[in-house]
């Protein structure tokens, strides 16, 4: 039996901090079929996820998503470029310790049960029994699965087969989780559970890398996200920061005498909306809102508010993926 033991390998107390995964110029192709045909899945990608962190990996399917995830654990080789994890080639013996993996179907000995499946785990991990039984109890009531923990894996459903995959991926107690769409095929509850087991991750300090389609869990649960579209990165940094450059208008909300608004004619825009709060005009850019804002003052008026309304992540993901061709994937994403 192969054993792998978790823990940075080689890190000293001091040393001095490295990304939990680093990638550079990782291209894949895939060659299939007696005519060699390639399919481009990943166009020479970079990314860094920081240590501590909830990283989001949000693409549409055929984004390269799974095929990424899939170098990262030593599933596939790179057609080009490098992955790391921890600073070790991703795909080697100590860069797997580091790792808790949820896949993106998982797949286990359908003739065992959660609480078999979840012992062998530990015992490839190099548990004691004592371990893997306190780890094994704990996890199974964390995610919800206590009640069906002797029952064959092959009566499970498929919301039921991810939290144990789940329950799975945390065992080892790695410092870097890593999970391929973790929430896919769970019930709004089962979400939920999910979420709140990250963020009860990230507090622990580790490192959570994700990926996702469904942006209300990345915006609930992120302090990272990269979007893939077409095997490229498309846009990559905090969500905070993400959102925060993305002002997609300016209402200005105001009121002035119905005899001095000819004044404001070359300033305002076509359409002003009436509201019980005041007249409302919307800007597209700061220039003309300054501008707008002077005439109004200049007029005797008076400005109530001014806000401004950021682009949501849904609308910057669909912005950042539109009509951009798909990467064929091994898995589909």
């Amino acid at each position: 039996m192969v054993r792998v033991r978790p823990g940075h390998p080689g890190r000293h107390p001091d040393a001095i901090p490295v990304n939990a995964i680093s990638v550079r110029s990782l291209a894949k192709t895939f060659v299939r079929g007696f005519l060699r045909r390639k399919t481009v899945a990943l166009r020479g990608i970079d990314l860094d996820v920081p240590e501590g962190v909830v990283f989001g990996f949000l693409g549409p399917n055929g984004a390269g998503k799974t095929t990424t995830i899939k170098i990262l654990m030593g599933l596939l080789f790179p057609t080009a470029g490098s992955a790391r994890i921890y600073g070790v080639p991703a795909g080697t013996r100590a860069a797997k310790a580091q790792v808790g993996y949820l896949p993106e179907r998982p797949y286990f000995y359908e003739y065992l049960t959660a609480r078999e499946l979840l012992d062998l785990v530990g015992r490839l991990y190099g548990l004691d029994r004592s371990e893997r039984s306190r780890r094994t109890e704990r996890l199974l009531e964390r995610v919800g699965m206590t009640h069906a923990a002797d029952r064959p894996l092959r009566s499970y459903s498929k919301g039921m087969l991810q939290r144990v995959g789940l329950a799975q991926a945390l065992l080892p107690e790695t410092p870097l989780l890593v999970l391929d769409e973790p929430a896919s095929g769970l019930d709004p509850i089962g979400r939920k559970d999910v979420r709140d087991i990250v963020l009860e991750e990230k507090r622990k300090g580790k490192t959570i890398f994700f990926s996702t389609h469904i942006l209300a869990d990345a915006s609930t649960m992120c302090d990272r996200v990269a979007i893939i579209a077409g095997g490229r990165i498309r846009g990559v940094g905090s969500l905070d920061e993400m959102l925060e450059r993305r002002i997609d208008r300016i209402d200005v909300v105001f009121s002035i005498p119905e005899e001095a608004r000819p004044a404001l004619a070359d300033a305002l825009p076509s359409a002003v909306r009436r509201t019980p709060e005041g007249d409302v005009a919307s800007f597209s850019d700061h220039d003309a809102v300054q501008a707008f804002l002077r005439a109004v003052l200049a007029a005797g008026g008076e400005v109530h508010e001014v806000v401004p309304h950021r682009q949501t992540l849904e609308e910057i993901f669909v912005e950042k993926t539109a009509s951009r061709a798909p990467a064929a994937t091994e898995g589909g994403s």
